[in-house]
């Protein structure tokens, strides 16, 4: 057995309850099958519920990402069939919340499912969020919202942003202060799966932009912006100054198992299932209903031909990029498609908008901001 970089147990798993991503059709979405309704057979969610719920008895921080496609497509009764079998775990969905209604409000409740959104900022930064009828997806996506707060349902929000416009980070900040939403991730628009489109960002413009987006946090501080935290806290680390995670070199990776549909276990990028290659087949790890998922998760390199690459790829990073200790190393998928194929490159679109230009950016902020 090769020495092995992944944890032995995950702090999370991603469950895909479908490929169906019901009544949205994004255009910067990568997902290769969002319009075919590919269902989990509950027989997949019994054999992950197994080790799960042994992992979460000893960490009762363990959360099970209900994740698509968009999960309510799933319907309540087979979305309920799939939780039942996990016991004391966290549930969390990440929906587009189009198909929320006041049933979907109660259900959520019943389960005690925490709920993230996937909106983009105010309507005209959500051009790309369309509907299966092209349609704007805007109004749909706030009606959803809407329920949600009169349920008294917190949530968070994901959102992707295809031009980082500095001159518009406050306004896009503000949106989410006003929505109340807990938890803020920004995602610069990446080149990955189906979606060949996305625009290569000016990397100064972008470090704007989030040092934009760090000065609107700090004078009204009420949305917990994720990008900013992880940069402050990988200062903390690196300085001592206070307690925090651990930074990305100092532990071993989590193996952030994604369940799709049929219960194919993809390591590591939930954004490369679905797809195929020529050298390594359709990237799973395994099948767990063949194969525990425990097991998959302890025998992941050894089974898994294409992360031997991907660890000469981290290599590289490390040896060449001045921001390694921050990022850790380029992110499997993005490697894969913005370098042909291969998961030996190093530096991407991804890295220089949402790792190097975060980082400069932030930093930035807090020179500005030091008393």
């Amino acid at each position: 057995m090769m020495h092995t970089r992944l944890a032995r147990v995950p702090g999370s798993v991603i469950m895909q309850p479908t490929t169906q991503c019901l009544p949205m059709d994004c255009t910067y979405c990568y997902l290769p099958f969002r319009k075919m309704k590919h269902l989990m057979p509950v027989e997949v969610a019994k054999a992950v519920a197994g080790p799960v719920n042994e992992w979460a008895a000893a960490n009762p921080r363990f959360e099970v990402v209900w994740h698509g496609g968009e999960p309510l497509a799933a319907g309540r009764e087979h979305l309920a069939a799939l939780m039942a079998p996990f016991e004391d775990v966290k549930h969390s969905v990440q929906t587009n919340a189009a198909l929320i209604d006041d049933a979907w409000c109660e259900f959520l409740l019943e389960h005690q499912v925490h709920v993230g959104v996937s909106i983009d900022g105010p309507e005209d930064m959500n051009t790309h969020r369309l509907t299966l009828a092209g349609r704007p997806g805007f109004r749909v996506i706030m009606r959803g919202m809407e329920r949600l707060h009169r349920h008294g349902i917190p949530l968070s929000a994901i959102a992707v942003v295809s031009d980082p416009d500095p001159d518009a980070a406050g306004r896009f900040y503000a949106f989410f202060a006003d929505l109340g939403v807990t938890t803020l991730g920004v995602n610069v628009e990446e080149e990955e799966g189906v979606n060949l489109g996305a625009k290569d960002a000016d990397p100064v413009r972008a470090a704007e932009f989030w040092t934009a987006l760090a000065d609107a946090w700090r004078a009204n501080p009420v949305v917990r912006l994720r990008e900013v935290d992880r940069v402050l806290n990988f200062a903390g680390a690196v300085l001592g100054s206070h307690v925090t995670a651990p930074t990305p070199t100092s532990a071993p990776w989590d193996p952030l198992p994604t369940v799709a549909y049929d219960g194919g276990v993809i390591m590591l990028s939930p954004e490369l299932a679905g797809f195929n290659d020529s050298r390594f087949g359709d990237f799973t790890t395994g099948n767990v209903l063949h194969t525990g998922l425990d097991a998959l998760v302890a025998e992941a390199e050894d089974r898994t031909p294409w992360i031997s690459e991907f660890w000469n790829g981290v290599d590289a990073c490390r040896a060449t990029c001045p921001t390694f200790a921050f990022c850790g190393g380029a992110h499997a998928a993005n490697r894969y498609f913005e370098h042909d194929g291969r998961f030996d490159g190093t530096r991407t679109q991804y890295c220089t908008t949402a790792k190097i230009a975060l980082l400069e950016g932030v930093t930035r902020h807090v020179h500005e901001h030091r008393p």
